[in-house]
Order: structure tokens, then sequence, then C-alpha cells
């Protein structure tokens, strides 16, 4: 119900963290979701990232997370250590049918990026009320 199951997406995020550790690029971005009532909310960490590189947007069932940590450097200084990963980075993640994509907010503080995505009104759990036999 809340995001779609996608078998190869845990092998695609280690092998972006290899690949970006080798590189130093920015290629994996940490991520919590959890079930809130009747919403979902997914948190990511993005430290460094000016909000106004964050672009989210939302496409049919695929919410898309795209921004970029600059690395800026004075032109006279000399780099001596160099660990912290730069570049531009994606996130997709494949909503569920249940989720109400017209109604999702996003805010950023303190590095952490949260998108809330409310659960579709034909999604959320309803009574069903029990009746006795006619007569």
């Amino acid at each position: 119900m809340l995001l779609r199951f996608d078998p190869f997406r845990e092998l695609d995020r280690l092998t972006q963290q290899v690949l970006g550790a080798a590189s130093g690029t920015l290629a994996s971005v940490p991520m919590d979701a959890y079930r809130r009532g009747d919403e979902v909310v997914v948190s990511l960490d993005l430290p460094g990232v000016d909000p106004d590189t964050i672009e989210v947007t939302v496409e049919k069932d695929v919410l898309t997370i795209a921004g970029e940590r600059r690395h800026e450097v004075a032109e006279d200084a000399e780099v001596l250590v160099r660990e912290r990963p730069v570049g531009t980075f994606t996130r997709r993640l494949f909503l569920g049918e249940s989720l109400d994509t017209e109604g999702i907010r996003a805010s950023y503080d303190r590095g952490v990026l949260t998108v809330t995505i409310p659960v579709a009104a034909e999604a959320k759990p309803r009574r069903v009320a029990v009746v006795g036999p006619e007569r």
C-alpha cells in the first residue's frame, strides 16, 4: 500500500554507494518512510544541500526527488582531505495506488527533507455496518 516493492532497488542502492564512494559523488540518499494516521511520511537526509536546488516532482505513480550538494572552496585554498560527497542526486519512489498524489507536501528543515503523502480517501479504513437477517 505505501510503496510498491522493487526487488532490484536494494542492489541498485548498494551499487550506487560503492561507485559513489569511489568517485566522491553523491550517489545515495538515506531515507526513512512510515505511515502516520492518514498519511505516509518520507524523510531524506540532505545535509549541506541548498533548498533551492531540491526539486520534488510527481508523475503518475512516481515521486522523484532531485538536487545538488555543492562543494565551494576558495580559489586560494589547498584541499587536504575531501571525504564529503558532492554532486547531483536523484531518488525515485514508486507510489501505491492508494496514495493521493495531488496532496503531496514537502518541507526542508535542518538538512532533512520531509515529504508527506496523504492516503487516498477510498483507501482509508471505514466501518461497515453489520445488519441482522431480514424478516
